[in-house]
């Protein structure tokens, strides 16, 4: 007997990955270099100067990892697709042999049962691109819809669901805004044509992908938001901070709207804004993937001595933490839901939970077992939140959890461990941890 409620029947359960962070094979069958490659052999920019040149070599032990998921009795996979495989410059014709690879992946998840989700961007811009201004650059989102169609034509006739992109407000803060990412560049607030350059790619791509039959979604990185204290100040600084994590990548896709972010600037949107791009940008989806980690303290701070930014966030105290030091809240997830559910109505679609889960300090044992009690308990504790949240009316089609392997944690390298199956990355060997088996056999109970 399940120790969770239960979800509905087709609920979809499985786990997410990326390509730049399990792939490898960065220079085999035509694969151009991407952001990544890049910004991961500049000295200092990763943990103990890690890449992604190897990672978890899924690229050749794919076969292996889909055997994984059958086992765990996921009827769902979550995977990105490396642009760099599929146009090595960013443009032109697609790359036969990039196609190839993920042609043989979707065909074994089909012969498993397993509903392929494939991501068509998670952060690994080919590099060309980003020499020619990356998301600074409005060309991108047009390249970005080439790329998409190139990947549908393949793939379409087996893959219904697609989503557009990961994240983008990570890549952006991350990546462009504070330089800890790649490409990594250090704009602060200039970095906000990214924003809407990565939202016009999504509407642009998910036209394409709606010519040919198919459903879109895109997958936010969203946070509850709480105010350090009742005073005015804080709940203003809040509300902006809202704004700019949640609101700035959920307004336009469902609304056709962009938040009011003047506390930032007078000048926030109109030089890159164009016209008709709100209308492309809020294309009809199928779908909201939503990322969640954790929630959000914010108090106020003085603009001038903050980079302009008129907001601190706050460390979350009495919550235990993950080996990443992220506090774990699972309560979060009902709060983040019903609030999406409040604010939006019915222009809120389906939603996803494409991403949540944590990394804890695995060691394999003697007895070649990984006993991540931690893991059981953060899934145990946001999956009945999941539900909670369920019950209250949001509806939720799915839960994907990050990550079903060990991978290159971007700036981290591989010193943070998010999968429920360790990687012994100098062998390669994959041996399932206890959450793995905990979440096998919950699903099962599942059905």
């Amino acid at each position: 007997m399940s120790s969770l409620p239960r979800f509905p029947e087709g609920f979809l359960w499985g786990a997410s990955t990326a390509a730049y962070q399990i792939e490898g094979a960065v220079a085999e069958d035509g694969r151009g270099p991407s952001i990544w490659d890049t910004f991961s052999h500049l000295e200092g920019r990763t943990k103990e100067g890690d890449t992604g040149d190897v990672a978890a070599d899924h690229y050749h032990r794919w076969p292996e990892d889909v055997a994984l998921l059958t086992e765990l009795g996921a009827n769902a996979y979550r995977f990105s697709i490396a642009w760099p495989r599929i146009q090595p410059s960013g443009s032109g014709p697609a790359n036969p042999r990039g196609l190839d690879f993920y042609d043989r992946l979707v065909d074994a998840l089909g012969e498993r049962g397993i509903t392929p989700l494939p991501t068509l961007f998670h952060w690994d811009l080919p590099q060309p691109l980003e020499d020619e201004g990356g998301w600074l650059n409005r060309q991108t989102a047009y390249q970005f819809a080439q790329y998409a169609a190139l990947v549908a034509d393949r793939l379409g006739d087996r893959v219904k669901l697609w989503i557009t992109l990961n994240e983008p407000f990570i890549h952006m803060t991350l990546g462009y805004a504070l330089g800890m990412h790649a490409p990594g560049r250090t704009l602060g607030l200039d970095a906000l044509p990214v924003a809407h350059h990565q939202l016009l790619a999504h509407g642009l791509a998910a036209g394409e992908l709606h010519d040919r039959g198919l459903g879109v979604l895109i997958s936010n990185n969203c946070t509850p938001v709480r105010p350090a204290s009742e005073a005015e100040h804080d709940l203003a600084a809040a509300a902006i901070y809202d704004a700019l994590h949640n609101r700035l990548f959920n307004d336009p896709v469902l609304l056709g709207t962009y938040p009011d972010l003047s506390a930032l600037g007078p000048e926030a949107y109109p030089s890159f804004v164009e016209d008709d791009d709100l209308k492309l940008i809020h294309a009809p989806l199928e779908g909201l993937g939503i990322n969640y980690y954790t929630p959000s303290v914010v108090e106020y701070a003085d603009p001038t001595g903050n980079d302009g930014l008129p907001f601190t966030l706050n460390e979350i105290e009495g919550v235990p933490t993950t080996a990443f030091g992220w506090p774990v809240v699972p309560d979060g997830l009902r709060e983040l839901l019903v609030g999406l559910r409040s604010r939006y109505g019915s222009a809120l679609p389906p939603i996803y939970i494409t991403e949540n889960g944590c990394s804890t300090s695995d060691v394999l044992t003697n007895d070649g077992r990984v006993h991540d009690t931690e893991r059981i308990d953060f899934l145990t504790g946001h999956l009945g939140a999941l539900r909670e949240a369920m019950a209250a009316g949001v509806d939720v089609r799915g839960y994907l959890t990050w990550s079903l392997i060990d991978n290159f944690e971007w700036a981290e390298g591989y010193s943070q461990r998010f999968g429920l199956v360790y990687v012994d990355y100098p062998t390669q060997r994959r041996a399932p941890k206890d959450s793995f088996y905990w979440l096998r056999d919950e699903i099962a109970a599942q059905r």
